[in-house]
């Protein structure tokens, strides 16, 4: 049994049935996260002494015949801006939290009810502000499919953990495409929750009005389970929406037949051609399930675009921008070139668009959902480019350049839709993917379409050398 080749749902099944223990099944995740890390950066701390001790625990208590949840003793990693107690979060950034933690974020308390522990805080770009995996304080983090390109950002640690097997699912975050572009360019899948689904509490906040916690992982089935157990209600977050949690995982082998894929040809028309003939190609095998391909117009793109940047920019330079006055220095180029932006918006244009959201997502769901089930657009919409290309310190350019990669993912954050993003089948080339928009609170609809789909293109494994 190769440990990484296994689902998460797989991995608790061996541990439950006495096929592989915690503790070795945790020995096996960090010795291959050390090896996995040597290459890409994918690691900001090992949890070696815990994870083992957490294991060793586990082990004792399946012994005696107590099973916790349906993780019981399988070893995960996330995104290195969780609140853990007696630990402060990276945040990615040489700022960061001043006293140690005294409760976990929600998200990880979730986790570790289920049973499961985590080996390691993951990669991330600084304060999770960029989307490409590049940072300049703790060190950029490479594909694992090639080490000169991007792995899209900001849960960058998570993808390349997920898409090496080091861990089976791993946690982000998404603000602008955090989650769906390091899942696209590692060749992963992940799953964007609709905003407010998933409580945010002891998450480090860069936007509130766009931040989103959720899942990664190689096989859809899995981000169902993770959902169902990190999804709901929250006291400590009043955003999070106290609508009941849905068995995510119970129609998964549903048919997908007459389901409708909106496509607003316009839109996709502005990718890369090569980009363009993939996702074709992917469209085509949802049809082939048995979905139908129905013609959409999405409400004004570009002015959706420009409607997220008036809530992100000036929410981080409110969240983090402080420490410009007294730390600038402490940043990273770009980080601190694009929080700087956020000081120029004004709170009148800040709260016009925040007024217009809900219009804007009325017209959305009456437009274009009018007409479908769901929309699919690609997640990036270029092949994926190297390091070296994207290390764009400031000024115009810089924000040309982060516009371009995250021209189909920041619009979803303002309305708030749910996004469960997918590869591509493999052609030769590096990994990219596409996304599938749902309504508000329609995750099950999307891994349903994702289940579909990955019978036919199964996940694979990143090379580890």
């Amino acid at each position: 049994m190769e440990q990484r080749t296994l689902s998460l749902t797989a991995l608790a099944a061996a541990v439950r049935d006495g096929r592989t223990s915690s503790e070795e099944a945790t020995s096996e995740a960090l010795s291959l996260a050390r090896r996995v890390h040597a290459r890409t950066n994918a690691v900001i701390t090992f949890h070696e002494e815990a994870a083992l001790a957490a294991a060793r625990a586990a082990d004792a208590s399946l012994a005696a015949g107590r099973v916790f949840g349906a993780l019981h003793g399988v070893p995960l990693a996330h995104k290195d801006m969780f609140d853990r107690v007696g630990l402060i979060p990276s945040w990615g950034a040489k700022i960061r939290r001043d006293q140690p933690s005294s409760r976990d974020a929600t998200v990880i308390a979730r986790l570790q009810a289920a049973g499961s522990h985590q080996i390691a805080a993951l990669h991330l770009t600084e304060f999770a502000f960029g989307p490409t995996g590049h940072n300049y304080v703790l060190g950029h983090a490479r594909n694992p499919w090639n080490t000169d390109h991007i792995t899209g950002g900001s849960s960058s640690g998570s993808a390349i953990a997920v898409a090496t097997g080091v861990v089976s699912a791993a946690l982000g975050s998404d603000t602008a495409g955090s989650l769906r572009l390091p899942a696209a360019a590692c060749g992963i899948t992940s799953l964007k929750p609709t905003w407010s689904r998933v409580s945010r509490a002891g998450a480090m906040p860069l936007s509130a009005s766009l931040d989103c916690v959720g899942p990664l992982a190689r096989h859809v089935g899995d981000l169902a389970v993770m959902l169902g157990i990190i999804a709901g209600a929250d006291g400590r977050d009043g955003t999070s929406s106290r609508r009941s949690v849905a068995d995510y995982s119970r129609h998964l082998a549903q048919p997908i037949t007459g389901l409708r894929i909106g496509i607003d040809e316009t839109l996709v028309a502005m990718a890369d051609r090569t980009v363009q003939a993939r996702f074709e190609t992917a469209l085509a095998i949802l049809v082939k399930a048995g979905a139908k391909r129905i013609p959409v117009k999405f409400p004004d793109w570009g002015m959706l675009d420009r409607l997220t940047q008036l809530l992100q920019l000036p929410e981080v330079a409110s969240a983090h921008g402080r420490h410009l006055r007294r730390r600038g220095g402490d940043f990273g180029p770009q980080v601190r070139a694009r929080t700087e932006f956020g000081h120029f918006v004004s709170g009148a244009d800040h709260q016009t668009a925040l007024r217009a959201r809900g219009m804007m997502l009325a017209r959305t769901l009456a437009e274009t959902y009018g007409q479908c089930d769901v929309t699919m657009l690609p997640t990036f919409a270029d092949p994926l480019p190297t390091i070296a290309t994207l290390d764009v310190t400031g000024g115009p350019q810089l924000q040309a350049a982060m516009g371009r990669v995250v021209l189909y993912c920041r619009p979803v954050n303002y309305l708030g839709l749910p996004a469960l993003t997918l590869p591509y089948p493999s052609d030769g080339s590096l990994p990219n993917g596409f996304q599938l928009i749902g309504r508000p609170f329609a995750e099950a609809r999307l891994l349903q379409l994702g289940t579909a789909y990955q019978r036919d293109v199964p996940s694979q494994l990143a090379p580890l050398d």
